[in-house]
Formats: C-alpha cells, structure tokens, sequence
C-alpha cells in the first residue's frame, strides 16, 4: 500500500506542469473588455477574426521574452518556441505550459483545421498545423499578435513573471550587450516604426526628453512650449550595430534640414536632435552630422542639434508602437537613399 501511494505521489509530481498555475488568470468582464483591447484585438479574441499577415506587431519579434494572453495576461508561448515560418504571423512549436492551451475542431471556412484556444480565458488565438520543424515535434502554432502581449526578458521579472525566467536559463544571455540612443525627429511613431526593424535594435520606447518640466503628458508637450521633443529611446547591441551605424538611419528617416518640422508636424517638439549619453556619442555624432552635411545629401545645412540627454519619460501607452496597431496612421518618415 505505501509503494502504491508513493508511486502514485511521484506520477503526479512528474505530471504537474512546468510552472505552477498559482494565479487565477480570469478575462475582464465584456465591458472592461472592450474598454482594454484595440478593435482588432477584440475581433480576433473574442470573435475568431484574423489579422493581416506581415502587418502585425510581433510576427518579426526576435527579442527574448514571453507572449501572454492579452486578456488576462496568462503566460502562454516563449520566445524560445518561436520560429520564421514566413507566413507573415507568429509561429511556435509549441505552448510555454500545455495546460494553458486547449484546441477544437474548426470547419468555418469549408476545411477540416485545428483552432487553438486560451484555455482560461476561453479566447481565440489562432490555429496549430503540422507543418512545422520536424526536429521539435512538427507542429505550427500560427498565432495572431493582437491575441498576445510581449514580455521582453528584461522586464519579465518587473511585470511579474520572474518565475518563468528560468526557462532561458543557459539558452539566452540575460545579460544582453546594449547600448542607448536617445533621438528626435518629428513624430515619435513614424521614427519608432523604422528602427525597430533595424537589425541589431533590441528595443525601442517612445516619449519626451529636452524639457524642464517634469513628467510631462501629450497634452502639455503638443503645446510646443514645454521644451520637450518628441523622441525615441533605443536600446540596442552594440555587437550587431554600431552607434554610428544607427545615426546612418537617423539622418535618413527624416529631413534633418528642417527647423522645427517634419512634414505637416510644426512646433519645437518636432525638432531634429540627437541626446548624447557620454562623451563618445557625443564625438561620434558631431563627426557623422558633419560628413552627411558635407555629402551634399541634403540641399539644405542640417540644423540637427547634439545636445545632452538629461531625463527620458515614457509616453503614454497607446502611444507606444502605434504604427503596429494602426499601420495605416499617419507619419511622414520613410528610409531615403
């Protein structure tokens, strides 16, 4: 009778789950739903839609991290598990906990296909195909961004997830090489949308940095009058692309010779500058503002200023990757020879 209960002790340990599911990951109720997700991702959850292909926040996503239900905020794929299909969506080999996830029969569309389902929050995140890597068991679980929130490895432990940073243990450098940049130049999305897709970019923040007051809101620094300018917050591997490398981008994902302007976007908040951090962001650019002024690239002198980065603060969320969300918005940048 004890080998018995032992046995059957050791069973049940081996087949619990990764992780613990210590937490009640319950979706809001339907009114805070719609309140808390953006038109697309309420469509996909909670309706079965599906997004554009190539034109989703996260089928390009190479950070490390983890992907969670954007309903309840339940950890369900990682990074780890994530893989180029070239379908234009996400695909996995499989679920960060297999408990997480559950799947049914779906015939909407005339064919027999396997839809995959927040198991917790009863939402709709995509669909699993055996198409996947044959060396890690062949599945595909195409996922729809607008179904998931992104977790990058570095905030994992400040957003409550540190329990799962043991899965990169040994497979990914916590302590990534990066670097800051700190750039303004006109709209904050238009510029974000271009250099969060240059290689070597790790991360990418929008918000105002220049001004004397502090925290400062949209509301205060569309005004013009705040000293604050709209700017980006690059973290980047200083391994993959250089800080000269970057301002290459830089002076080609703007008009560099306007005062003050971009496009329809007029005001101080619109300026050209670059927020140097040290003394060597500082040489390097002075020197790359001097040859791209000299290369007669631009008709006009380019009035870029190089200042010093004092205080970054993060914009509001909804500004944060706004192209992504709504990639038909408006912005006036776009990478020129």
């Amino acid at each position: 009778m004890k080998i018995f209960s032992l046995t059957f002790f050791l069973l049940a340990i081996l087949s619990m789950p990764l992780f613990a599911q210590n937490k009640e990951w319950k979706k809001p109720d339907e009114k805070k739903l719609k309140s808390k997700l953006t038109q697309m991702q309420y469509d996909v959850t909670q309706k079965g839609a599906t997004e554009p292909p190539f034109k989703n926040a996260y089928y390009n996503e190479k950070r490390p991290g983890i992907y969670v239900d954007v309903t309840t905020g339940e950890p369900l794929f990682s990074s780890l598990d994530k893989f180029d299909s070239g379908t234009g969506w996400p695909s996995f080999t499989k679920g960060i906990n297999d408990s997480a996830l559950s799947t049914k029969l779906d015939l909407a569309l005339g064919t027999s296909r396997t839809e995959v389902i927040a198991q917790n929050s009863k939402s709709h995140l995509g669909h699993v195909f055996d198409d996947g890597p044959a060396d890690k068991g062949g599945k595909r679980f195409c996922i729809n961004s607008s179904a998931l929130n992104f977790i990058p490895l570095e905030q994992m432990e400040a957003k409550g997830y540190k329990e799962f940073l043991k899965l990169f243990d040994g497979a990914q450098s916590v302590n990534l090489k990066k670097e800051i940049a700190y750039f303004a130049g006109g709209c904050f999305w238009g510029m974000e949308e271009i250099i969060r897709n240059i290689p070597g970019v790790l991360v990418t923040q929008v918000g105002y940095t220049g001004g004397d007051k502090a925290n400062p809101s949209y509301e205060i620094v569309k005004k013009g009058n705040s000293g604050h300018a709209e700017s980006v917050k690059v973290e980047f591997d200083p391994t993959k692309i250089s800080y000269t490398e970057l301002l290459g981008y830089f002076f080609r994902m703007h008009d560099p010779t306007t005062l003050n302007q971009q496009g329809n976007d007029k005001g101080s908040q619109y300026r050209s500058a670059i927020f140097y951090v040290n003394e060597e962001q500082k040489k390097i650019a002075s020197s790359v503002k001097q040859k791209v002024d000299q290369s007669k690239k631009w008709k006009s002198p380019i009035v870029t200023q190089i200042v010093p980065f004092v205080k970054f603060y993060p914009a509001e969320e909804y500004h944060q990757r706004y192209l992504q969300r709504f990639p038909k918005g408006y912005t006036c940048h776009f990478l020129r020879d």
